[in-house]
């Protein structure tokens, strides 16, 4: 059979060890952001040794979302929980509802928004584990994102493996 193999061992050990954790549904999410988003951290790459992040992406009924970009070094995957997304594929938005994925190999231009009217609900995958903590974080901060000055901004982006694509629709 031809494809991928499986990645080498990364544990030694002859029993298995007892290392798994739940998130209970109803943890409170770690960021609120304006117009009724929310963030939930499920499993940060801090948490998963750097092999992915995991997150709920809770939009709120205003428009919202990146304008197209890509990543050098990470992977994005979207899976929509609830409500209407609106996503990029790098050569035009295209329309998502629950149910739908939609995953952006390095390098792929993407894009996502909630233009509905009404709250929408993803899951948002990178691979691998990048800290996208601060980026959700910063972004979310008025005071913070008023703070900073084009260069900052430069450092941010270049920091997080954003880099935005100015003539996509």
């Amino acid at each position: 059979m031809s494809g991928p193999a499986y990645p080498p061992p990364s544990y030694a050990g002859s029993a298995g060890e007892a290392t798994a954790w739940v998130r209970a549904a109803d943890t409170p999410p770690e960021l609120l952001m304006s117009g009724g988003g929310a963030a939930h951290y499920l499993a940060t790459g801090r948490l998963t040794g750097g092999a992915f992040g995991l997150y709920r992406w809770d939009m709120g009924p205003r428009p919202s979302g990146p304008s197209p970009h890509f990543h050098r070094g990470i992977t994005e995957s979207f899976f929509v929980l609830s409500g209407a997304v609106r996503l990029h594929d790098g050569r035009a938005w295209v329309d998502a509802g629950p149910g739908d994925f939609f995953h952006v190999p390095i390098g792929g231009v993407h894009g996502f928004r909630n233009e509905s009217g009404e709250p929408a609900s993803m899951l948002l995958l990178f691979t691998p584990g990048a800290p996208r903590e601060d980026y959700f974080e910063t972004l979310a901060d008025a005071a913070r994102r008023e703070a900073m000055g084009e260069d900052d901004w430069t450092d941010f982006y270049l920091r997080h493996d954003t880099f935005w694509v100015e003539d996509a629709q």
